[in-house]
């Protein structure tokens, strides 16, 4: 019920493209699902679910583990399509040919109407796409990495995360800069570090408030240093510290969609506005 409440209030402030992944605790994709059949609001929203996670035992980016993966998640709520299925981890040992053949089999089923790569990296996607090129098959239309104002200084959970952040991006940035794939960028915030709750001259908090993976992911020099720009930026142009950050993201060259979390109508709200801030050159 709670979960319900929250995802009315958002959609009710014109949010209606929503991540998820099977793999995601408290059986989020499920609930997630359930709501939008029991809205009956399945061609009002756009539905980004991911598969292919790695597990104990194994990697998963097989053809066997991405169909069992997509009809799992119809299956959760009898749905009928995907609007954008992405592979949420890669395993470079495996050739993209059978990857990208599978996916597309996917697409000609009208089991999934788009595909692309979470933390896959800008070589191997380019590599799946010249193969979707070369046999006129759909290839991968749009990536989903950590990107955002933070600099990712190491991987927040060890498995295979993929960051545009940082100079040794600056290579899969200008490729992306290039093509224009859409990029939903997650952990668009650094996962609470540009939240406005932790303050630059108050580090202690910041080790209080935010998770083990952000501690890891995200706290640096620069980093701080990059908070307390937001924060003297927004004090002149009277906005937020993530209202800041979401802006300094729409600015990027790259095409940039956030991917953002909010536990209440005001916090979406608040996210929102960032669209109307016009930054300059100069203070991006």
């Amino acid at each position: 019920k709670e979960s319900f409440n929250l995802l009315d209030d958002i959609f009710s402030l014109g949010i209606n493209t929503f991540d998820t992944a099977a793999v995601y605790p408290n059986e989020s994709e499920a609930v997630l699902l359930k709501w939008i059949a029991e809205r009956n609001i399945r061609e009002e929203v756009v539905l980004l679910t991911k598969g292919g996670h790695h597990n104990k035992w194994r990697k998963r980016v097989t053809p066997y583990d991405i169909l069992s993966d997509v009809n799992d998640s119809l299956a959760k709520a009898k749905a009928d399509y995907i609007d954008i299925f992405m592979l949420h981890r890669d395993d470079p040992n495996i050739p993209v040919e059978p990857i990208v053949e599978t996916l597309n089999r996917l697409y000609d089923m009208g089991k999934i109407r788009s595909f692309g790569g979470s933390n896959w990296s800008y070589k191997r996607i380019e590599e799946a796409n010249y193969y979707a090129e070369k046999y006129n098959l759909m290839g991968f239309s749009s990536v989903s990495p950590n990107y955002g104002l933070a600099e990712q200084i190491q991987d927040p959970w060890g498995e295979g995360c993929i960051t545009l952040t940082g100079d040794s991006s600056e290579k899969a940035r200008d490729y992306y800069i290039s093509n224009q794939l859409p990029i939903f960028a997650y952990s668009s915030l650094a996962r609470g570090f540009f939240s406005g709750s932790i303050h630059a001259d108050d580090r202690s908090a910041a080790t209080n408030f935010l998770d083990g993976a952000a501690q890891k992911g995200y706290l640096c020099d620069s980093n701080f240093e990059r908070l307390r720009r937001a924060e003297v930026l927004a004090a002149q142009l009277g906005a937020t510290v993530p209202q800041i950050a979401l802006a300094w993201l729409f600015h990027s060259p790259l095409n940039t969609f956030a991917i953002v979390g909010a536990t209440t109508k005001e916090q979406m709200l608040d996210n929102i506005k960032s669209l109307d801030l016009n930054l300059t050159r100069t203070q991006v």
